[in-house]
């Protein structure tokens, strides 16, 4: 269980038989419920222990979820307030394990760090494996341990900037905990969730985690230098990703040899130059 968004809790499991369209709902009582569609769109409930109606077992329940967000949603608003205080401009870097995050960002601030000062607030559950590595760049970095935590969250996020000190008109960079489900829900108050993927993941990750990409301003598509040796269809996992978000702004890259990553940083500029509320705009 997730210890900070109990995201296993009252989930509303469903298991699908790929062949037959048969499912089983898990309903919060622990109920199990057989049920499937016909290609009619008609919907046959075949075993119940109990009666339940079709609304109870696809109905999405969000009470406790707005609960749970509140408070972490009022810190975020005040680490905006604090961003746009300072001419701050945050991103919110998430991905699933080893998409080459750490490498992204360590490459993005040896670019840039002439031009753009950039400080890291950096998450994982333990080691500072990784903020040594941004150490090392000569950014200012902190670090965030989150234990059994899958994500970071914005009372996090507001302590951590209270020691990083990073300078006015500069650029912080979140590097979540890698996940592609919780970050989704969790606003740190960031100006854009960057979500990044590699190419040694399945193209389809923006149909299999729609809450994320749908969450997220920017796609980057990493590792494409490893595109000869695996099986990754790129105009696929574009066109799975504007399904999800018409909007989203994508970037293929390398950041290992440099190959697409000045569209990034020029993304990044514009971002910069406009203001932080032109994201949007710049996305498109």
């Amino acid at each position: 269980m997730c210890v900070n968004c109990g995201c296993s809790d009252n989930s509303q499991t469903k298991i699908t038989n790929p062949e037959t369209g048969e499912h089983q709902h898990v309903l919060a009582d622990g109920t199990i419920v057989n049920h499937s569609h016909d290609h009619n769109g008609d919907h046959h409930h075949q075993e119940s222990s109990h009666a339940h109606t079709h609304a109870q077992i696809h109905h999405t329940t969000i009470s406790v979820e707005q609960d749970l967000l509140a408070k972490n949603n009022l810190t975020a608003a005040q680490n905006r307030g604090w961003f746009d205080g300072r001419n701050i401009l945050a991103f919110n870097l998430v991905s699933s394990p080893g998409a080459g995050k750490t490498t992204f960002l360590v490459r993005t601030i040896r670019d840039l760090q002439s031009e753009i000062p950039i400080s890291v607030i950096e998450g994982d559950q333990e080691t500072a494996n990784d903020s040594q590595k941004i150490a090392a760049t000569g950014a200012k970095v902190m670090q965030v341990n989150t234990g059994t935590g899958c994500h970071l969250d914005a009372e996090m996020v507001a302590k951590a900037l209270k020691q990083l000190h990073p300078p006015l008109h500069s650029t912080v960079m979140l590097e979540n905990v890698g996940n592609l489900v919780c970050p989704a829900l969790f606003d740190l108050g960031e100006a854009a969730k960057v979500a990044i993927l590699s190419v040694t993941e399945g193209d389809d990750k923006p149909i299999k985690y729609p809450h994320m990409f749908r969450a997220s301003q920017v796609m980057v598509i990493n590792k494409i230098d490893l595109l000869p040796y695996v099986e990754f269809d790129v105009e696929k996992c574009c066109e799975y990703a504007r399904q999800t978000n018409p909007d989203i702004k994508i970037f293929q890259v390398s950041a290992t040899t440099g190959e697409g990553m000045e569209s990034w940083y020029d993304w990044i500029r514009e971002i910069l130059a406009a203001g932080e509320n032109q994201v949007a705009a710049a996305s498109t």
